[in-house]
């Protein structure tokens, strides 16, 4: 088929490509002209595994392009996704500027009778809003029906999930719509669940919250198990056993990032004060969040109530391996913090750093390894659960480090081991091991 998706973030361009891959023809669109220059290239503009050789490979045998030019994008078109950002506003609520030029350029160039995919996360109804834009703009007589199909993509093993994901979600009115999505997917080896069209809508964010409602409240049991002397993995590792409630995102840490959890979760508690309605659950989970992606610092107060001049080593920034994303990564607030209390921070991360940039304070220095990183400083933290960080010597860092003393937010290291080692080390929801007083 051929297919125009707008918008080439996580969503779009990952969808892109992996269309392109089984056979259909797909124009990527984006306003961004430097960005689009650079995706002909084969230059991702972010880093998702595996990615940049697909997108060569298909730009290659031509299955794939990319153009900033509407009128270009929409010639001949079958199908149009929407992937474009919705972001945040100060209430909570999901801004739909960039949705609403989508539907107003889809308007101006459509060529044919269209189906309009929305993949972005919106708001329940906005797809009806949609084909209602896209109608009142358009100055011709091609029918528009839309379709919404929410993505659930995780950054760091999107492609994977695209071929091989639990389910793909299709909501609309009009079953002939319908099977020519089906038809889009027929490649993929996913089952498809049909629903209407606020069902779609509302699965999306009913599975995001859920799923930081989980985090949230194993979090919450982690800082329980701490102050009762139990641990929260031999917890967790209970709990999950039960296939009622399953062994997935059971991991204590220092809380959720990125760019879905925070977003889905407050436009969620904002669609139900809409209809006045109030997601006590949900904003509970939000609020434990905020709470818990600060508790590594206060675990460091109580070690160095002092931290001025103290040089602290930060081992990972974005807010999940595999992935460069920062967006509201844990990290910020720690480091933030760290800063405003006169640390010098040292950190690293093997792909975030750029982006970090934009995010941490200006005075935080850079590094390229974890030798350099934690080399003579007084105390280090784990904040990204990278591979190369989790498979670092535990001696090397003893050696290492001034004070041999480990913040772990993300759990990386049996506690045996570290009790071994002779390394001062705290993690979240253990047991702390060799406690000394470093002040």
């Amino acid at each position: 088929m051929k297919i125009s998706v707008i918008g080439t973030g996580y969503v779009g361009l990952v969808t892109g490509v992996c269309l392109s891959e089984v056979g259909h023809d797909v124009t990527c669109v984006d306003i961004d002209e430097k960005k689009v220059q650079n995706m002909r290239k084969g230059i991702s503009p972010i880093f998702e595994p595996g990615l940049d050789e697909l997108m060569t490979k298909n730009i290659n045998e031509q299955r794939l392009s990319f153009t900033s030019d509407y009128q270009e994008a929409m010639v001949d078109k079958e199908i149009v996704f929407i992937a474009v950002g919705t972001p945040q506003s100060k209430d909570g609520s999901a801004e739909l500027t960039y949705l609403k030029k989508a539907c107003k350029s889809i308007a101006a160039h459509m060529t044919d009778d269209l189906i309009v995919i929305t993949k972005s996360t919106v708001p329940v109804g906005t797809n009806e809003y949609v084909k209602e834009l896209i109608d009142k703009n358009k100055t011709n007589s091609y029918k528009v029906s839309v379709v919404s199909n929410p993505e659930f993509l995780r950054e760091g093993s999107a492609i994977h999930d695209t071929y091989h994901g639990d389910r793909i979600v299709i909501g609309s009115e009009e079953q002939e719509a319908l099977d020519c999505v089906k038809e889009v997917y027929a490649s993929f080896t996913v089952p498809i669940l049909e629903t209407d069209l606020r069902s779609a809508e509302m699965i999306k964010y009913a599975s995001n919250a859920f799923l930081a409602t989980k985090i949230s409240f194993i979090n919450e049991l982690g800082n329980l198990c701490e102050r009762l002397g139990a641990n929260i993995e031999n917890v967790a590792k209970g709990m999950g056993m039960d296939k009622r409630i399953g062994d997935k995102f059971l991991n204590a840490g220092v809380g959720y990032g990125g760019s879905c959890f925070p977003k889905d979760t407050n436009a969620l508690v904002s669609i139900g004060n809409s209809v006045g309605y109030y997601m006590s659950i949900v904003d509970s989970v939000i609020e434990t969040n905020e709470k818990q992606q600060r508790i590594i610092i206060d675990k460091i107060k109580e070690f160095y109530p002092d931290l001025s001049n103290k040089k602290v080593a930060v081992l990972g920034l974005a807010f999940k391996p595999n992935t460069d994303d920062m967006r509201d990564a844990p990290s910020i607030k720690v480091i933030r913090e760290l800063v405003d209390n006169e640390a010098e921070v040292y950190a690293y991360d093997p792909i975030a750093k750029e982006n970090a940039k934009i995010f941490l304070p200006g005075g935080t220095i850079y590094k390229d390894s974890i030798d350099e990183t934690i080399e003579d400083k007084d105390f280090a933290i784990i904040m990204t659960d990278w591979q190369d960080i989790k498979e670092y010597p535990l001696d090397q860092l003893k050696n290492k480090l001034k004070n041999p003393t480990l913040f772990d937010g993300r759990n990386c290291f049996n506690l045996q081991k570290v009790e071994e080692i002779g390394l001062e080390y705290h993690s979240i929801g253990r047991p702390s091991i060799g406690i000394t007083n470093n002040n």
